[in-house]
C-alpha cells in the first residue's frame, strides 16, 4: 500500500499549535474533519478511540516520531496526515524525547490488512534519517507532500 494511497494531503499541519499529546491529536483528527476525510460529527468517537489506544502505550516510538492510531468504526476508509512541531511535543516517546513528526493513521476496523500494510510502510519511511530530516526541516504543506511523493520514488513503496 503506497503512502499516496491513504495519506491525506489536503489536510497536513505544516507547524501544529498544539504543546499536549492529546491536543496533537485532536488537531489533526480536525484537521482530516476539514479534508472531508472523517465526518465532523465523529470527532469525539475517533478522538477517543485513538487516545484509548495511545493509553494502552505510547506510539512515540522514538528519533522525534509518533504515530498514532485506530480503527474506529466510523471510519470508512484507511486515511493518514501528518502534523510538524518546530517546539517538539511530549509523546512519552519510548527514547524519552520529545516528538517532533506525528503521522496519524485510521482505519475502519474491517481493513485490518490494510492498517497493517500501511503502518508498516509508514514505519519504513519514518526509520529513514534523510526522510525524518527533511520532514522536520519542511516548513509548509507543500513541501511535507511533496516529501511522501518523493519518498516512494526513493525509499520505494
Amino acid at each position: 500500500m503506497k503512502l499516496s494511497e491513504f495519506f491525506d494531503k489536503d489536510s497536513i499541519i505544516p507547524e501544529l499549535q498544539s504543546t499536549d499529546r492529546r491536543g496533537v491529536i485532536k488537531e489533526l483528527i480536525n484537521s482530516l474533519v476539514r479534508s472531508g476525510a472523517v465526518e465532523a460529527k465523529d470527532v469525539e468517537t475517533v478522538t477517543r478511540a485513538v487516545v484509548q489506544r495511545e493509553n494502552q502505550g505510547s506510539t512515540g516510538f522514538g528519533k522525534g516520531v509518533a504515530v498514532p492510531h485506530a480503527k474506529p468504526p466510523c471510519v470508512k476508509k484507511v486515511v493518514a496526515t501528518i502534523g510538524r512541531s518546530s517546539v517538539g511535543v511530549d509523546f512519552a516517546a519510548l527514547d524519552r524525547a520529545p516528538v517532533y513528526t506525528v503521522v496519524i493513521l485510521l482505519s475502519p476496523p474491517s481493513e485490518a490488512d490494510n492498517h497493517l500494510a500501511a503502518m508498516t510502510n509508514i514505519f519504513r519511511h519514518l526509520q529513514n534519517d534523510h526522510f525524518r530530516r527533511f520532514l522536520r526541516q519542511a516548513d509548509t504543506a507543500e513541501k511535507i507532500a511533496d516529501l511522501i511523493d518523493e519518498a516512494e520514488e526513493i525509499i520505494g513503496a
